[in-house]
């Protein structure tokens, strides 16, 4: 099969071209791309409404991906040509404070990214800084590794949220991060793990990832929980978590409502003592908890796969993404 790449030229625009493989330089790996992800934002590059800033075009799209690797470059450990890989998405500086406090999506030198500024890996091959690698056991599942970049946001998120083995927990959110959130928790033995969404036909895939309770937000909820995290990236779904929360309690916001949203009421947030934490992003000890639990078997992203295309089917993969069709999944593109 040719190499190939998708090129979206400007927004609403792209094409499907002949892909050459970058050669590694110092410090960098080229990994064969096996499988990569269509998130929203990936939507929002297609659309033209991401953010500005948060994309410079042309660009080849992609920054949910796992591939193997195929060569690297000089002060790169020779060890890696033929592992299976994952790999961080933020270019960080590593030279500032937050990046040596392990922070990296907070690097105070600007914002690049794998995908969106840099070029992605919806391509056959992607040439990029091997410090930013995370190596999988060789029995790894390729197809399904290529949702560890959600999996390490929401693994962030569980983080913050420490949850102690005993804890009442919950997850308000039922997409793919949801989905994720219900198994990092499940992982650490919770004494009830309960899912608010807004659809009952998440109910089923909830409780296999092994939630002890589904209720929908219209239905009365309880307001004694220890963690909570919110996955649903509205401003509702936020003041639904933090009701769910016994007081003292800690809750973690994943979700980027749209500008402007109308956000959680401070005197209840004091009054109540409740302890915030947001996640933008995953920094490197998310991602390695993530492979982590991916490679002990307590993270299984495969029933969340509904789709896979090849790379020529770019724009209807895209349609699928933003269709709101229950049936659809996450959608994965095969170079």
């Amino acid at each position: 099969m040719s190499a190939t790449q998708v090129v979206v030229e400007a927004p609403g625009s792209h094409r499907v071209e002949e892909h050459t493989p970058r050669d590694p330089g110092p410090g960098e790996a080229l990994v064969a791309v096996h499988a990569v992800g269509i998130c929203g934002s990936d939507r929002e590059v297609y659309q033209g409404n991401r953010p500005e800033g948060y994309v410079r075009y042309p660009l080849t799209p992609g920054h949910e991906w796992s591939g193997t690797v195929r060569a690297v470059g000089a002060g790169v450990p020779g060890g890696l040509v033929g592992r299976k890989v994952v790999g961080e998405g933020f270019r960080n500086c590593q030279v500032c404070d937050r990046c040596h406090a392990g922070e990296t999506t907070l690097c105070t030198d600007g914002y690049e990214e794998t995908g969106f500024t840099q070029p992605g890996a919806m391509a056959t091959t992607l040439t990029l800084p091997a410090r930013l690698l995370h190596v999988l056991p060789d029995d790894a599942d390729l197809t399904a590794a290529a949702l560890l970049e959600p999996a390490a946001c929401i693994a962030a998120a569980a983080l913050k949220g420490n949850a102690q083995p005993g804890e009442r927990v919950a997850v308000v959110g039922t997409g793919t991060l949801g989905m994720f959130a219900v198994q990092f928790l499940k992982a650490i033995s919770p004494g009830e793990l309960l899912v608010v969404g807004t659809r009952n036909d998440r109910e089923a895939l909830s409780r296999q990832f092994g939630a002890t309770d589904f209720r929908t937000r219209d239905q009365k909820l309880p307001d004694d929980f220890d963690v909570v995290i919110e996955t649903a990236g509205s401003a509702s779904a936020a003041r639904t978590a933090a009701s769910l929360l016994r007081r003292g309690g800690r809750l973690v916001l994943t979700g980027i409502p749209a500008a402007g949203a109308d956000g959680l009421d401070p005197t209840e947030l004091v009054v109540r003592q409740l302890e915030v934490h947001t996640v933008f992003g995953a920094p490197p000890d998310a991602w390695a908890h993530t492979v982590r639990v991916f490679g002990a078997g307590l993270l299984d992203p495969s029933p969340l796969i509904t789709h896979e295309l090849p790379l020529t089917e770019f724009p209807q993969a895209i349609e699928l993404v933003g269709a709101g069709d229950p049936k659809v999944g996450k959608v994965l593109l095969r170079p």
